[in-house]
């Protein structure tokens, strides 16, 4: 088992993995983007916050990334989780540790809280959020549309580092000392 930082070579393989939800309400695209948009999509984002995949012999089993939740400055100091495994390996504790790693890493870009927002009903990933503290914050109702139905979204939040007055700004994730990075993925095991 490894746990590394995705890179765009690593699209294809991604890809293979969202392509099992994207005829799902998980996410609310309706078609699976090409390999370059999917590489595009990966070095924009891990341009500041952590990219993560997991390998199991050499083949990727999942992935997990932070993004910025909202645009505007004053929300610097948010961002919003996903994780996407490969049916065969949940329910193992995999998207757990992937979203404890984002978050240590997080912590250490100066972010103070992290979102989570599920499709509804969803009960791995409903259960998932609460194991690790997050809350439910509320219910968008009737938020997307998607295989002929309208969805609900739930959104859940936890805090990650403390508030306090004139807090420095969220740093890039290549601001944060490589060592430190290697420790956190190191601990998870």
């Amino acid at each position: 088992m490894t746990i590394r930082f995705a890179t765009p070579q690593d699209s294809a393989a991604l890809l293979r993995i969202y392509a099992r939800y994207i005829t799902t309400p998980v996410t609310f695209e309706y078609a699976l983007p090409s390999e370059r948009e999917f590489a595009a999509r990966i070095a924009g984002i891990s341009s500041f916050y952590p990219y993560l995949v997991h390998e199991t012999d050499g083949e990727i089993t999942g992935y997990a990334y932070a993004h910025r939740h909202m645009e505007r400055e004053a929300y610097q100091w948010n961002a919003e989780l996903s994780v996407y495994l490969d049916p065969a390996v949940t329910s193992r504790g995999l998207g757990k540790k992937l979203y404890r790693i984002l978050m240590d890493m997080l912590a250490l870009q100066r972010v103070k809280t992290v979102y989570g927002c599920v499709t509804l009903p969803n009960a791995k990933s409903e259960g998932l959020h609460t194991s690790l503290g997050f809350r439910l914050l509320g219910v968008y109702r009737n938020a997307g549309y998607k295989d002929g139905q309208w969805h609900d979204v739930g959104w859940f939040e936890k805090r990650i580092a403390p508030y306090g007055p004139e807090p420095e700004p969220v740093i890039p994730l290549s601001s944060v000392a490589p060592e430190r990075l290697r420790k956190i993925i190191a601990s998870a095991g």
